[in-house]
Order: C-alpha cells, then sequence, then structure tokens
C-alpha cells in the first residue's frame, strides 16, 4: 500500500504537469491564431504544413474526411462500377489490406501519384509559389509540381489526359481560391487514395484554398465522378495548414528525400517483403 502511494504521488504530480502544459499549449496556440495578422489579398504563396502537425496529412487509412473505418458516414456514394472497381483493387491500407508482395497498388511499383491523389498522400510540406498568372503547387512526396492557371479557362475538350490535369483557379473573394482540375489520368493506372478507392478519367476534382489569416489556411477537396460515384462527395473538409517560416528547410528537416526508387522497392521486396508476404521466390 506505502508503495503505491508513492508511485501514484509522482505519477499524479506528472499527471497534473502535462495537463498544465497541454491547456498552456492550447492556450498558446490560441492567443497565437487570435494575434496572427489579416490574410493577403489573392495570396497563397509559402511553404504550407498541417496545423496538427505532419502526421495529421500522411492519411495512410483513406482519405481526411472519409477514412476507410466502416462507419457508414465515411464510406464515399459509390456507383455499381465504383464499388466493383474498389473490390478488384488490393490495396496496402485500410480494411482490405493485403501483405505487401499482393498488393496491385500502382504507386508500389513507383508510378505517379497522379491527381487528386497528391493531395491524400504524405501531406507534410507543401509550397505554393505564385505571380499573376500561375500558381505552381511542389509536393514533398517525389518532389512533384502542378500549375494552377489564373488568367484562362479550362479546355472545352481535353487534348490528352495528363497525371496532374488542367488546372484553373479564380479568386471567389480576397481570400478564397477555388480551383477546378479535369483531364486526369485515371482507373486503372491512377487510385484516388491509399484503400484503394477508385477514380476514372471523367472526375472534375474542386479545391477551396481558404486563407483564414495570415498563418492559417483552410484546404478542401470534393470528388465528382460520375462513372465511380453517384454524387459528390467530400474528402477532404476545411483541412487546417498552417504557414512555416520564410526560411524554412523541408529535406533539412527530414534529412531523407521522399522518392520512390525502383530499386530500392525491388531490394526491399527480395529482402523482406516477399518472404513476409509467404513468397520464396519470385
Amino acid at each position: 500500500m506505502l508503495y503505491r502511494l508513492i508511485l501514484m504521488g509522482p505519477l499524479a504530480f506528472v499527471g497534473l504537469g502535462f495537463t498544465q502544459a497541454a491547456l498552456s499549449q492550447q492556450a498558446g496556440a490560441k492567443d497565437q491564431k487570435a494575434a496572427s495578422a489579416p490574410a493577403p489579398r489573392h495570396d497563397l504563396s509559402g511553404i504550407w504544413g498541417p496545423a496538427r502537425g505532419p502526421g495529421d496529412g500522411i492519411q495512410a487509412g483513406g482519405v481526411w474526411s472519409m477514412p476507410d473505418d466502416g462507419k457508414p458516414e465515411h464510406t464515399p456514394p459509390y456507383s455499381a462500377l465504383g464499388l466493383k472497381t474498389l473490390e478488384a483493387h488490393k490495396p496496402l491500407f485500410g480494411r482490405r489490406a493485403v501483405l505487401t508482395s499482393f498488393s496491385d497498388d500502382p504507386r508500389s511499383v513507383c508510378d505517379p501519384l497522379g491527381f487528386p491523389r497528391a493531395d491524400f498522400y504524405q501531406i507534410r510540406y507543401e509550397q505554393f509559389i505564385q505571380n499573376d498568372r500561375e500558381i505552381a503547387v511542389l509536393y514533398e512526396y517525389e518532389k512533384r509540381w502542378r500549375s494552377i492557371w489564373l488568367d484562362r479557362e479550362l479546355p472545352k475538350e481535353v487534348p490528352e489526359p495528363r497525371w496532374y490535369g488542367y488546372s484553373v483557379g479564380k479568386w471567389v473573394d480576397d481570400t478564397t481560391l477555388v480551383v477546378q482540375t479535369v483531364g486526369i489520368v485515371g482507373e486503372p493506372k491512377a487510385w484516388l487514395d491509399e484503400t484503394g478507392r477508385p477514380i476514372s478519367d471523367d472526375a472534375r476534382i474542386e479545391e477551396r484554398f481558404h486563407r483564414v489569416d495570415h498563418d492559417h489556411l483552410e484546404w478542401t477537396v470534393t470528388i465528382d465522378d460520375p462513372k465511380m460515384y453517384t454524387k459528390p462527395w467530400l474528402a477532404m473538409d476545411k483541412f487546417p495548414m498552417k504557414l512555416q517560416p520564410p526560411d524554412f528547410d523541408i529535406w533539412g528537416k527530414y534529412q531523407v528525400e521522399m522518392i520512390c526508387s525502383p530499386t530500392d522497392v525491388k531490394a526491399y521486396n527480395d529482402s523482406i517483403g516477399d518472404a513476409a508476404s509467404g513468397i520464396n521466390s519470385k
């Protein structure tokens, strides 16, 4: 009994300390947000990261607002073709996950993620470079980038599907940019997310970037794909992003590039993946 009291005393003190520290951090975060300068007009430029920490943007369990957890409210409105396509996929994550060597995820062989999957995979730090005509979005994973054009309309006919589509943005007010993207590469070359949800080349993707203040941004993505889904649905609803310091060095922070190397993938499967999947040799 005495031992329990001796043990519980320090634990209670530590627990109280953590609680007070957490409350202090929350209060500090609120004060910092309240003290943030107003958002500049028509400007998204800078390096942005998930406001709740880099892990919030990994999205291994499915898109941020629709995780693959079996809950009815997190089940996208699949069409008959969409459901059939989903069931044919063999993802590495989610409720239908398979072992490494049995997956048919295009990412596993280092095919491009494509769009909109780039929005739903390893969103740790992204950079927006902007001028009057264009915003370039630089994704940390694979060091890919795409253009959002500000000075033109979407093409009436897509000449050729692109991995990252054709994107056009319009400012709907001083701090909100709405982006429409068409002409993407879809099924069977590209998936929507890590859990094998499908996307077709008929999809139209809407992104809404709302700069709340100088240091905070909300990112919303809506999927409209009449082939795979019966109606539009929200994949990311006001995903919170935070502006990083101008001298922030992404690669200096992680010390490693997020590059998919076919040579490395093969070496991993030969030494670990196949054995873990119960495959002796290929």
